[in-house]
């Protein structure tokens, strides 16, 4: 990520760009490249403002069977 980002505040359209992509469940990596952040920022901010970003579209038990 870049360092331009770290520590600044987040702007309101970061935090509205953030809810987005988390609502189309849009993997925590690519949110924090999109919003030029990191993982771990994305993750902390997410938390804060009650975002879920687990996908809610994909079960956790997606094993084929032989």
């Amino acid at each position: 990520m870049t360092a331009s980002q770290s520590g600044k505040p987040w702007m309101a359209a970061e935090i509205s760009k953030l809810k987005t992509l988390a609502a189309g469940n849009t993997p925590t990596g690519l949110i924090a490249y999109r919003l030029q952040r990191t993982a771990p920022a994305v993750q902390s901010k997410a938390s804060e403002q009650g975002v879920s970003l687990k996908p809610v579209n994909q079960s956790p038990y997606n094993r084929r069977k032989p």
